[in-house]
């Protein structure tokens, strides 16, 4: 092959070029940027400049567009002065002044209240969560809110289609929210979009990239909330989808994975924030909301536990959720129970949780033993050094189940629950929904989750853990590393 000769002047531009690639990243990459992220992309551009400069302007953006940010700014001023001065039930005497603090904070960061006198009870077998809310969907008289990352029309949740079919048989609304890019490529999609379209529901995809159609943003941003509204007296929200257990997926199949997850099933005033959310989805996707759809809690639910929904995502200025678990971690007096699938902490959850172990207290983390997702799957086993020098238990659910479950649970009286991994995804890029509850009885039924947990589990040890093989640790750095790439 001939030597090309390159012209000293086309040289000269290139490097021209590269140079003010460079000099123009320092100025504008660092920007209202996290150090870690900044350095990351920073180390993309300038390994890579072409691809890396290309790689920024698709995906280096973690906010949703102007519009978007200025209707859910709309919706979080609304939202406080109708509840301003609105009955929100009886709170539980003796709240500790930290726990009041995050509260108000809760609010101000996502605009909705602290509501008292709900009832929780927790779904952890899978088919009988779809189940639970196929039963729930049947009861409804005025309408049905369906929000879910991945929705599916196949055998395992026939029953929960069934009951949207036969409601809105009798003319009760049936509105469905679906991630796009969730949904658009996995199995089934067609068949499910045609069985919502025959029953008459009313139907829109979530966060769309559609630039045909003239709505575009960040491709990989993503609409992960969970949850289900019947009537504002009854919801659901947790980390299961509206799937089989496997996804449908033909590598999962062939893996023999199947996902295990929690669900929580709220009556009370808090559903009516549940429904919050998903108006507020709704109206980010439609630029409409319901008639009659007005923020009306009910007065007394079967339970008198104290509940806060904490919406999260790019849509909202700080990381709610982010700092939700800051505050419960800082707050915490003598346990930490944390179940998260995907735990890739940023500088500040790590040292929240190192300064857990330092204070004394009983911190352990359940994973699962084995990842459905490579990059993340790696980058979460990166962490595992520190995390158990630091003190912390580390629990891992055994093969070839993939705990699913999103908690926290702080000492004997706190805990949240929701569709929010501990990662940077979920605290930077995905649409999530967490809720806060404070009550015991509550609290002692996700000990009884966790116990159930650990006897699925084993525990995994610094001694184990040193004899990774070197391409382990390589393979776990490299991922880390990209994990901040936000």
């Amino acid at each position: 092959m001939p030597n090309i000769a390159w012209p000293w002047w086309i040289i000269a531009i290139g490097v021209v070029i590269d140079l003010i690639i460079r000099v123009l990243a320092i100025i504008v990459v660092p920007r209202n940027r996290r150090p870690t992220a900044a350095t990351a992309w920073l180390l993309a551009i300038y390994f890579i400049p072409y691809i890396g400069v290309l790689l920024f302007l698709l995906i280096g953006n973690p906010r949703l567009p102007r519009a978007r940010r200025k209707k859910q700014d709309l919706i979080n001023q609304t939202i406080a002065e109708i509840t301003q001065d609105m009955h929100l039930g009886g709170a539980r005497p003796d709240m500790p002044e930290w726990l009041a603090s995050l509260v108000r904070m809760n609010q101000r960061l996502g605009a909705l209240p602290l509501l008292g006198d709900n009832g929780a009870h927790l779904i952890s077998d899978y088919q009988a969560s779809l189940d639970a809310m196929a039963d729930a969907i049947r009861t409804a008289t005025r309408f049905v809110h369906v929000e879910f990352y991945i929705l599916q029309s196949d055998p395992s949740t026939d029953n929960f289609f069934r009951a949207l079919e036969e409601v809105a048989a009798r003319g009760v609304p049936v509105r469905v929210l679906l991630d796009h890019w969730a949904n658009r490529w996995k199995p089934r999609y067609r068949r499910t979009i045609a069985r919502l379209d025959a029953m008459g529901a009313d139907w829109h995809l979530m966060l769309p990239v559609q630039p045909l159609r003239g709505r575009t943003q960040r491709p990989d941003l993503r609409n992960h909330r969970k949850l289900l509204v019947v009537d504002n007296e009854v919801a659901f929200l947790g980390s299961q989808n509206v799937t089989d257990s496997t996804y449908n997926l033909p590598k999962n199949i062939k893996r023999g994975l199947h996902w295990v997850d929690l669900m929580v099933r709220v009556d009370g005033p808090v559903v009516a924030t549940v429904n919050a959310v998903f108006l507020s989805d709704w109206y980010s996707e439609t630029d409409a909301v319901p008639e009659s759809m007005a923020f009306a809690p009910v007065e007394q639910g079967t339970g008198d536990l104290d509940c806060q929904i904490v919406p999260s995502g790019p849509g909202f200025e700080a990381e709610n959720n982010l700092r939700l678990f800051l505050g419960l971690l800082y707050g915490a007096r003598e346990k930490i129970m944390i179940v998260s699938p995907y735990f890739v902490p940023d500088e500040a959850l790590l040292l929240a949780v190192s300064t857990a172990c330092d204070r004394g207290l009983q911190v352990e983390l359940f994973v699962s033993e084995e990842g459905d997702q490579a990059m993340v799957y790696h980058a979460q086993r990166s962490y595992y050094e520190a995390l158990l020098r630091a003190g912390v238990k580390i629990w891992m659910y055994r093969k070839p189940y993939i705990l699913h479950t999103k908690s926290l649970t702080i000492d004997d009286d706190v805990a949240v629950i929701g569709s929010s991994n501990m990662d940077m995804r979920s605290f930077g890029l995905n649409l999530e929904i967490s809720m806060l509850v404070r009550g015991e009885e509550f609290v002692q039924e996700m000990r009884e989750v966790e116990d159930q947990y650990r006897r699925l589990s084993r525990e995994l040890t610094l001694d184990e853990w040193m004899q990774q093989p070197l391409r382990s640790t390589v393979l776990d750095n490299l991922a880390r590393l990209t994990s901040a790439l936000q």
